[in-house]
Formats: structure tokens, sequence, C-alpha cells
């Protein structure tokens, strides 16, 4: 039985090999050539980054310059936030334990967009300091274990702590059925997901987490038993993510201390890869931020970073960043309010953990720095902290906004700035598109290089590379006609051209055809095992890297084309006649944006494309989505106003 299955994968091998090895143009392992590519990118800008991070280092007033500067990228980074509305706060129960009470918390950070959350009271007849508690990605929560036993702890000590539910976790699961069940198996999916559509609006997950998280600190200084000019933040894992953004943006915050999250952006992208859609911002390499940018928007503020030093979070990422903050603080004159606490085990809040942040902040609001200890602490289950009487938002309240449902009216809010951006001069038009998917039209020297033949249906193919400075190798197939030359077909595809060709007719009497594999399809398509299948896009980390550095694989891939176009206008033997794109998949809104800059393509057929960002918004558990991504795309255009744009291409969809 053995060997017959090891008869048997061996012919499959053999099988699936010598089936790709015909079509296949590069003599080296694709795969990878993406990813390379951009993490090269990125590494150039993150060296830039160091060289203005040591200048400002000088003086003083470099550093504060620095300061100000990393400040004003990160408002522009998070763009354009939802409008605040009323609180509209309720109070739904209250538990009362030894030495402090818990309320439980409904509030408003947009209209009709609830957050639930915990309030920890001591006993007290004073106005006592405030802690705002981030939550990492376990899905109960705020009833975790460890964020309840800290917010104890704190509260024992005299703080008042306030404990946000995110978005997608615990009650606020924002994708449900009408039973109120949720539609994606974790909060990771789901931030992933509502994160995605959030980009083509110019905003991000985090950004609405972001103001969930300011209209808690809004509800924190409404509240009498609340010292309103001292609050500190801090969170774990994801929450310390939630954290640093807090802390560059909200200066509302006096101290800061992140857990488990700290470490170096560009390390791990070009390690792991990007973590979920709430922890990524478009862009933020190419406003050339840091981790610790975040932190140092903050200073001089008392900072406590908590790691450790199992933790799968990159530690020598971690002591990078604090490297950074330390060198910061020291040219501001305080290194006393900058520390790194790294303890002996991995992810998460642990008890030594908690110890230390609550005598980190203890020292700094009440002057007393005496090494905490933590007692026994009596946990309660998930459901006696429930905010909502039905356990989720979307059953409690019939009018809830969720993020998904305020993207879809966000989408109709922009139709009116479509139209106008509609009204522009065309070269206006063309610029702003051009900055959108940061597009290189600039003529640079280009060589093709033949590497083999191969034969298809009686037609022979050349094995061509063509390759520009400064872009991807991109490996093709060309076949000329036995007779006059009249048309160009140029086939594209998702899955890339070794799955594409057999099932093309390529028998059209005067056609050229070409067959192209674009970054990230066919032999440069991303390993499997390299994005993980919860995150719903087989080019995730690739995806999420180029909207890092500013340029969407939209416009890598559409330069691509554009590089074809440039070869084809420099062959006698394929210049100048009607050019015809023919794309299968969603590859075809690349070649849209090539068509709208390059009038000699004639004719575009898109088979199985997106015809309207809009169905993103209106179905949003579609996989393989990410890559369509163009940041702030629908304020500008949609498909269709981009087809509208383009008065030489015949655009044609099929099913």
């Amino acid at each position: 039985m053995l060997k017959r299955i090891l008869v048997f994968l061996f012919v499959f091998w053999c099988a699936n090999t010598f089936a790709q090895k015909p079509y296949k143009v590069l003599d080296w392992k694709g795969d990878v050539s993406l990813n390379t590519y951009l993490v090269q990118q990125m590494r150039r800008q993150y060296e830039e980054r160091a060289v203005n991070f040591s200048e400002s280092l000088n003086t003083k007033a470099q550093t504060f310059a620095y300061i100000k500067s990393v400040r004003q990228k990160v408002k522009a980074l998070f763009g354009k936030m939802p409008q605040k509305t009323a609180l509209n706060a309720q109070v739904t129960g209250v538990i009362e334990q030894d030495g402090y009470k818990i309320e439980k918390i409904i509030y408003q950070s947009f209209p009709n967009h609830h957050v639930t959350a915990n309030l920890y009271l001591p006993q007290a007849a004073n106005k006592l300091p405030a802690v705002l508690l981030f939550c990492g990605h376990e899905d109960i929560s705020k009833a975790t274990e460890s964020y309840q036993k800290t917010a104890i702890l704190l509260a024992k000590n005299g703080f008042v702590a306030f404990v946000i539910d995110p978005i997608s976790q615990s009650e606020r699961v924002q994708l449900t059925n009408k039973d109120g069940k949720a539609l994606t198996r974790g909060s990771t999916t789901e931030h992933t997901l509502l994160n995605l559509s959030s980009n083509l609006l110019g905003t991000s997950v985090a950004a609405y987490e972001l103001l969930d998280n300011q209209a808690g600190l809004d509800y924190l200084l409404t509240r009498k038993e609340v010292d309103s000019l001292n609050i500190a933040c801090m969170g774990n894992s994801g929450g310390g993510m939630q954290t640093i953004y807090f802390a560059a943006i909200d200066d509302r915050v006096k101290a800061i201390i992140p857990c488990s999250y700290l470490a170096s952006r560009e390390n791990t992208l070009a390690t792991t890869g990007a973590a979920d859609g709430c922890a990524q911002i478009p862009n933020e390499g190419a406003f050339h931020l840091e981790m610790s940018d975040y932190l140092i928007a903050a200073a001089p503020k008392p900072i406590l970073v908590l790691a450790g030093r199992y933790d799968f979070i990159d530690y020598n990422g971690t002591l990078q960043s604090v490297k950074d903050l330390k060198k910061t603080y020291a040219s501001l004159g305080h290194p006393e309010k900058i520390s790194l606490f790294t303890f002996d085990d991995g992810h998460g809040i642990s008890k030594p953990k908690r110890e230390k942040a609550v005598q980190w902040l203890r020292k700094w609001f009440y002057k007393d720095d005496q090494i905490v200890k933590e007692p026994p602490l009596e946990t309660l289950p998930n459901t006696d902290l429930f905010a909502t009487s039905t356990q989720g938002v979307n059953l409690s309240f019939s009018d809830e906004v969720t993020v998904h449902k305020r993207n879809e009216a966000l989408f109709e809010q922009y139709a009116e700035s479509r139209k106008a951006f509609g009204k522009l001069d065309p070269a206006q038009r063309k610029k702003t598109i051009q900055s959108l998917l940061n597009l290189n039209l600039s003529s640079q020297e280009l060589h093709a290089e033949k590497v083999g033949e191969v034969l298809v249906k009686g037609l022979h193919f050349d094995k061509l590379i063509i390759r520009k400075n400064g872009q991807i190798p991109l490996p093709i197939l060309v076949a000329y006609p036995k007779n006059k030359l009249k048309k160009i077909a140029i086939w594209l595809s998702d899955e890339g051209k070794n799955k594409l060709i057999d099932s093309v007719d390529i028998s059209e009497e005067g056609t050229a055809y070409i067959f192209a594999d674009l970054s990230g399809t066919g032999e440069t398509m991303d390993k499997p095992e390299m994005n993980d299948p919860k995150y719903f896009s087989k080019d995730y980390r690739n995806a999420m890297l180029a909207l890092h550095i500013g340029k969407p694989l939209i416009g890598l891939r559409a330069e691509e084309i554009i590089t074809l176009l440039d070869y084809l206008s420099s062959h006698k033997k394929l210049s100048p006649v009607k050019i015809e794109i023919n794309s299968k998949g969603n590859i075809g809104i690349a070649a849209l944006h090539a068509a709208f800059f390059r009038p000699e393509i004639s004719k575009l057929q898109l088979h199985q494309c997106l015809e309207t960002y809009q169905q993103i918004l209106k179905q949003p558990l579609v996989k393989d989505r990410y890559g369509l991504v163009i940041n702030n795309v629908l304020e500008y255009y949609d498909i269709p106003d981009l087809i509208g744009f383009m008065k030489h291409t015949q655009v044609l969809f099929h099913k």
C-alpha cells in the first residue's frame, strides 16, 4: 500500500512539474521576487528615516523639530477620522467587589456606533488618576483573566481603570447574521476584512479603534471620580498597538505603557510579515514612521515598555525601538522618564509585568516607587461583565452602525467628491491618479532577453525576460503571426500564464499573442504558506507591504503593463498596430489603470473582474481582494468613473 502511494505521489509530482516547465521563463525561483523587491524598497525608506533620526539628536531644538514632524505625519497617516458624537453613555450594571466596584458601560464613538467597556472604581473620597486599558485580540477581550487582574491591581493601588472592548471582539463583533452570530472565525479576520474596505475610503480599522478610545477618554473625563490631569494609557499585544497610536495622537494622556507589542516595523515586515488589519496603516513606510516614532511623538512623557524575552514579538526589535527612545529622551534631558522591563516569559501582560506597570504609574502619579506585589485576585466569568443584555451590540441596538455600514455610507457620501473629480481638467486627473498609484512614468532604458522557445498549438513562442531599472523582471511569452501583423493580443491572469495559455484560442490570423506574468502572478506568485489563510488573501503579505511603502500592487502591476507596451513600441515586428488586453480575474483592474495612461490600448476584455469597488464594500467576506486596494481611491473615482475617463479604449466585462 505504501509503495503504491509513493508511486502515485511521484507520478503526480512529475506531471505537475512538466506541465509547468514548458511555459517557465525565469531561471530562478520567482516566487520570492515580489516580496524581495518590496522589502528592498522598504529598507531604503527606513535608511532615510535612520539618517533623519540620527541628525535630530544633534541638538535639543532638532529633537523637538523631529517630534513635531512625526506628530504631523501621524495625523496625516490616520487620514479622515469620523466625526465625534454625543457619548450618550449609560451604566447598565454595577458589580460590588472588595474595595472597588465594576460598572458596565456603553457609550457611542460616532452616531449609533456603540462601545462596551468596564469601569473599575476604587472606594475613595477624592479624585483619582485613571488608566485607559486597551485589550489585545482575545475573543472575550475585557473579560480576559490578565486584563481583569491588571484592572483590579490598578484599582487596589489607587487608580480608576477603564477597560475598553475593541471592535470585532466580545460584545462588538461587526459582521454578524441576524441572530448576532459572527460571520468570521475570529477578530483578526474581521479586522482585516474591515480594514480592506476602510483603506479604499482613506481610513483604517486602527483609526476606528483610535476614535473609540478617544471617546473612552472623553467619557472618563465626565466622571467625578477621575483626576482629569492625571490620565495614563496602557495595553497588551493589539492593545499595545492601540497604545502607541493613542500616545502619538492624544496629548491628554500623561504616561504610556505598551506591553508585548513594541518592536521594529521594518524587521517585522521583512521577516514574519504584516499582522492583521488593525495593526497596519497605508503609507507608514512612505512617511518614514517606525514603531518607536509613535512613542517619540509623546516625548518626554513617562513611558514604560513591557516585554517578554521569549515573546513571538521580535525582542531585538523591541531593544532597537527602546534604544531610539532612550536617545530621544537623553537629548531632551529626561533619561529617567523612559524604561524597559523585560521578563523571561512570552507574550502577554503576566503578573510580573502587571506589578511593574502599577509601580511605574504610582511613581509618576503618586511619587511612590515602592515595589508592588499582586495578591491573589478573584476574576469574574465573561458573561458577568457584559454591558449589553444580548451579549452583542448588533442585537441590542436595532439602529447599530457597524464599521461595515459606515463604510457603505461613506461611499455614498463621496459620490459628490467623485463627481467633482470627474469634472477636473484631464491633466489634473491624470496627475492625481498617478500619485495615488505612485506610478513611475519616466522613460527608462529597457532590456529584453530571450531565454528559450516553446511550441503551443502550432505557434512558436519566444520566452523573454523584460527588465527596466528599478522594476521586477517581467517573464513573458511572445508568438508572432505567420502572416502580416494586424493586432497584438496580450493575455493576463491572476493565476498566471501557465494556467491560461492552454485554454485560450490563439488561432486568429494576423495576431501576435503575448502572455505575461505580472508581479505576484504565475511564476512570481507568492508561496501559499507565506500568507495566513485567516487573512482571506493569498497575496496578503505583499499587498500590505506594498501599501506600507506607498506603492499599491495595482500601481506596481499597471507600471509593468506600461513596461510591456514600451517593449512593443520598441520592437519593429510588433509596432505600430492595435493592442488588445484580455484578462482573467481581478488583474484586469491593473490593466484598466494602464489603459488610462496609454491610449494605444484600443480594447480591454475583462473576464471575471470586479466592476465596481462598491462590490467589496457590499461583500466584505469575499477572498483575495487585498491586492486591489488603492488607499483613499473612492474619494476620487470608482472603476466605472475610470472607464468614463477613457475615450480611446473599449472596455468589455465578461462573467
